[in-house]
């Protein structure tokens, strides 16, 4: 009996062993794809961005991944709501499959998510959010694809002061995007001569309007800068023309979209759009994107369909140039970048995170199309 039961014991002990050891030789299996998030608010305001993001991936995979590896999007839709952004920022932190994030689109969903996403190590860059806050904090893992409201107002300021406005009124709405740029503007406007004369953020209707009109015409204002997103940008444009108020408008870049000329009416011809990207540039990546895009999906590129892309490629080309895709070396990948051609120009981001390049570009509606304006 005895004997027995040391047989059993020895054949059990047998057992565990030859089970430690396969647990022993046995590695994590590499992951075979490089998972990247995507937030913005998809179902509302997509102007195209989506099809820009998987473009982008489509053909980097077409071409053999990043590393050998396929990247795919990990898609978030946070209907532009700070609670929602901030509850998608916090899983997306805590999925350790998802190596950075592509996004936020507004800024005041931005600026808090950013805190979450650099506790977490997790880059975030975020194509559309221009709030100069979103890199002050001295960050290591945020950065922004585009230029800055400061950057913006100033090429706006400039221009308007060329063509001579001298007294000008500024619509803005009371979220960090409107605020931020609001503040951006005015501070450039003065150095090109330009004086601010009135200032307000909200307003009750048309016949408030032709009040606000009348209180203007003392002080013989030339035109309205708006810091306003869409749709409420668009429709006070729409609202003021119903108001008679007459002058130049200008706007920031939440208003380049083609849906201004859809909200905004007849009132919206002539506005002037600091923005990125001129589809009619004869750069190379440019012309590639724009037949590539309208051969995918059979319509033109707005600007955020090529910031989403950009914003893919660059991820990408980080990871490619390091060869390592975990979440540390993607932010020192993208400082190490140095000057990226990118269809929205040349890219170049700072230890803040900003991008350096010179992006800006201005356009106007005509006949319910955008025009660029010379640089």
């Amino acid at each position: 009996m005895f004997d027995k039961m040391c047989r059993i014991f020895q054949i059990l002990f047998l057992c565990l062993g030859l089970i430690f050891l396969s647990a022993g030789c046995t590695r994590p299996e590499e992951p075979r794809e490089i998972v990247i998030g995507a937030v913005w608010p998809f179902a509302a305001n997509n102007d195209l961005f989506n099809e820009g993001i998987d473009l982008a991936v489509k053909e980097i995979n077409s071409d053999g991944g990043v590393n050998g590896k396929e990247l795919k999007l990990l898609k978030e839709d946070d209907n532009s709501e700070v609670v929602k952004g901030i509850s998608i920022a916090e899983s997306l932190a805590g999925n350790k499959s998802v190596r950075a994030v592509i996004g936020h689109r507004n800024s005041f969903v931005s600026l808090p998510a950013s805190a979450v996403y650099e506790q977490a190590g997790l880059t975030m860059l975020s194509p559309t959010s221009t709030d100069p806050e979103l890199t002050r904090n001295n960050y290591r893992y945020i950065f922004r694809g585009l230029p800055s409201d400061d950057e913006i107002a100033g090429k706006l300021a400039e221009f308007l002061g060329g063509q001579g406005l001298k007294q000008m009124v500024v619509y803005y709405s009371p979220d960090a995007y409107g605020t931020g740029l609001a503040n951006s503007f005015e501070d450039q406007a003065k150095r090109k001569g330009i004086t601010i004369v009135d200032r307000f953020n909200d307003y009750s209707g048309i016949e408030e309007l032709k009040r606000l009109r009348s209180r203007w015409q003392a002080f013989s204002y030339d035109g309205v800068f708006i810091a306003a997103s869409m749709p409420e940008g668009a429709q006070f444009i729409h609202d003021a023309g119903k108001a008679g108020i007459k002058g130049t408008f200008a706007a920031g870049d939440a208003l380049d979209s083609p849906k201004l000329a859809v909200i905004g009416g007849k009132a919206a011809d002539g506005t002037v759009v600091g923005s990125v990207f001129d589809s009619v540039s004869d750069r190379q990546e440019v012309q590639r994107f724009v037949a590539a895009f309208q051969k995918t999906y059979q319509e033109k590129p707005t600007s955020d369909a090529a910031l989403g892309y950009d914003a893919v490629r660059m991820l990408a080309a980080a990871m490619q140039k390091s060869g390592k895709e975990d979440r540390a070396s993607i932010a020192e990948g993208l400082r190490n970048l140095g000057k990226w051609p990118g269809v929205c120009g040349v890219h170049e981001l700072s230890a803040e995170g900003d991008d350096l390049g010179d992006l800006a570009v201005l356009k106007q509606l005509q006949d319910g199309k955008f025009v660029f304006l010379e640089k």
